[in-house]
């Protein structure tokens, strides 16, 4: 006993070592936490005596990943209560602190070529600079990350990119944007811990030494011609390789630069342990997806349990196959547990698989509701959904702490960027006049303009959020729609939202229909190939349960978005929009899309999300090719 307690204390003092460093590296940027080196210490020296009396779960747990996921667990719950502190104190003075946050950005970056053409040396408060700087998109920035791209310095923002992020593209193209070592280190503690301690208040289960599968993949990242990196901005196993002993997917497993094998190396060490505690993806896309999957290839997965072995059917370097290969072993009860369930059914299949399955933490608002309103009635049903974060390349926008309410709002973070709201109804102005947080009405609904970090000033990020209700001084918003992901052909502007619900209010007429996924768009794009002369909506549905379409069942959906907008409603009644035309797709069309879309924007699976208004012509024809009905 004393020399396996040896042993092990040999192989956590590397591990306690690595803690401290980054507790000093903390304390370096943030001065005001000295005291959290004496944590840490504290955390260290005791994690021993604590894991004696901890119930241990999960299996083939060595002693060092234990007491790995023991010291994160207690540190990072120390930092999110730390940081919950200030938030609630900065939430009192939302006024000064979103002053002395811009203050902040603009001197850091008054002495870049960007900061000297308007002046931030001289800005006294935001009202100077709101005078003085214009309101920006995309097309502001591009001629400078070209010459970023190329390999100047100093031109946007002080510090050289960690990162050149690329967005998802939703509303258009993708956009390429500054991120630095800075924008992640506030992201990680002013959202990451935050949520985290929301998370273990609402639910102390997941403080259990239980492994999390997390869904997430390797990206492709290429080169500029100044060697900074150019892929998506989101946690990576590469980013996250301290962390992957806490997940049930070996580190391994991230060689795998296919994400279909990728995907089922995730499942088939998921189903091998049966004490998983949480699983997590960045979207509820990627968990809907990965379900999808396992209902598709469980056959198979079993199999490899029962056998001890990978699947042929994998392309993996031999090296990689036989480095995954030792981690398995002859498993003939668990499969025999996992076949049982799988021929059960897979409603509610999740719980069964993981019966001490505490909670699903992925993003599900905004685009991804309908996944996660997907796995909560089917795969995932009984189990908790976390939606922690509304957030984009741009930065970390806000926080959840309300983990255990249905409806997704979120509380915004008055040190992570400074931001103003124009009103929905100025959105076409030229110069529209902006509010400040203080200054928003409950209620309404507001496109968000943010001042970032990493060399965004003023800029439109398309986001349209309504403000439900203020913590404090501080605006809780829950997002509403996307600015380009609107369905207006004569000026009507149906908004994301609006059409989502119309949409589940028909299939709901639908007898035995479940709502898979969805698409529309405007005729415009498809021009003379579709027929017909007036404008109208082109809808792509991709269903379970039905086979076939009615033209009774089509008119419904018609008829429930018109009963939903007055404006709708007018034109078509007058005959200046027509009648949509709904086609159901085949199964699986709208994952074949998802492949071809991240393939165009180089979007990372950890970063897609489904654009709900198709801009581009060849999307829209390869699901009328799909089309079934």
């Amino acid at each position: 006993m004393l020399q396996m307690a040896f042993s092990w204390f040999r192989a956590a003092v590397p591990l306690c070592f690595a803690v401290l460093s980054v507790a000093l590296a903390i304390s370096r940027q943030t001065p005001a936490v000295p005291s959290l080196l004496t944590a840490v210490v504290g955390v260290c020296s005791l994690a021993g005596m604590a894991l004696i009396s901890l119930k241990i779960k999960g299996e083939n747990r060595t002693l060092s990943s234990l007491l790995s996921q023991y010291v994160a667990v207690k540190v990072v719950g120390w930092l999110g209560r730390w940081q919950r502190r200030k938030l609630e104190a900065d939430t009192l003075k939302v006024k000064e602190v979103q002053e002395e946050t811009l203050l902040k950005r603009l001197r850091k970056n008054a002495n870049t070529y960007y900061g000297r053409q308007y002046d931030f040396s001289s800005v006294k408060d935001s009202d100077e600079f709101r005078a003085r700087h214009p309101i920006t998109t995309y097309k502001h920035y591009q001629d400078l990350i070209k010459r970023i791209v190329a390999g100047e310095e100093n031109l946007i923002i002080a510090e050289k990119p960690q990162i050149l992020a690329m967005t998802s593209g939703t509303s258009g193209s993708s956009a390429m944007l500054l991120s630095t070592k800075n924008t992640n280190t506030e992201f990680f503690l002013q959202g990451v811990t935050v949520c985290l301690d929301a998370m273990r208040q609402a639910f102390p289960e997941t403080s259990s030494l239980q492994r999390t599968t997390k869904f997430f993949y390797t990206p492709t990242f290429r080169q500029s011609e100044a060697g900074i990196p150019i892929g998506p901005n989101s946690s990576t196993p590469a980013s996250s390789h301290h962390m992957l002993n806490l997940y049930t997917t070996p580190a391994t497993a991230f060689e795998v630069s296919n994400e279909k094998d990728t995907l089922y190396l995730h499942l088939l060490f998921a189903l091998k342990d049966p004490s998983v505690g949480t699983l997590e993806s960045n979207f509820a896309s990627t968990v809907f997806y990965a379900f999808s999957a396992l209902q598709e290839r469980w056959q198979e997965l079993v199999e490899d349990i029962e056998r001890g072995k990978i699947s042929t059917a994998l392309s993996l370097e031999p090296k990689v196959r036989a480095r995954l290969e030792a981690l398995m072993k002859p498993d003939p009860q668990r499969a025999a547990q996992l076949r049982a369930h799988f021929q059960d059914s897979f409603r509610g299949i999740a719980k069964r698989l993981w019966p001490h399955l505490h909670l699903v933490l992925a993003v599900d608002s905004g685009s991804n509701q309908i996944y996660g309103e997907m796995l909560r009635e089917n795969y995932c049903k009984g189990v908790p959904f976390y939606s922690p974060f509304y957030a984009a390349t741009e930065g970390l926008i806000g926080v959840n702490l309300w983990p255990q309410e249905l409806n997704r709002h979120y509380l915004l973070c008055p040190r992570s960027m400074f931001c103003e709201f124009i009103s929905e109804s100025s959105l076409d102005e030229e110069t529209p006049h902006t509010l400040l947080m203080e200054e928003v009405k409950e209620g309404e609904n507001y496109e968000l303009l943010v001042t970032n970090a990493s060399g965004l000033f003023r800029y439109r990020i398309g986001d349209i959020v309504k403000v439900v209700g203020f913590h404090n001084q501080c605006p809780i918003v829950e997002f509403q729609y996307r600015r380009g992901q609107m369905l207006n052909v004569r000026g009507e502007k149906v908004s994301e939202a609006l059409f989502l619900d119309a949409l589940k209010k028909a299939v709901a007429q639908w007898p035995g229909a479940q709502l898979v996924d969805y698409c529309c768009a405007e005729s415009g794009i498809l021009g003379d190939s579709i027929g017909g002369s007036d404008p109208h909506y082109q809808v792509f549905l991709e269903l379970k349960g039905v086979r076939r379409l009615t033209e009774e069942q089509r008119h419904k959906l018609d008829i429930s978005l018109q009963q939903d907008s007055a404006v709708y409603k007018s034109f078509r009644i007058k005959g200046s929009i027509g009648p949509m035309r709904v086609q159901l797709v085949a199964d699986g069309a709208f994952n074949e899309l998802r492949k071809r879309m991240m393939a165009y924007s180089s979007t990372s699976p950890n970063t897609f999300k489904m654009h709900r208004v198709l801009r581009r012509k060849e999307y829209a024809e390869f699901l009328l090719g799909k089309t079934v009905s």
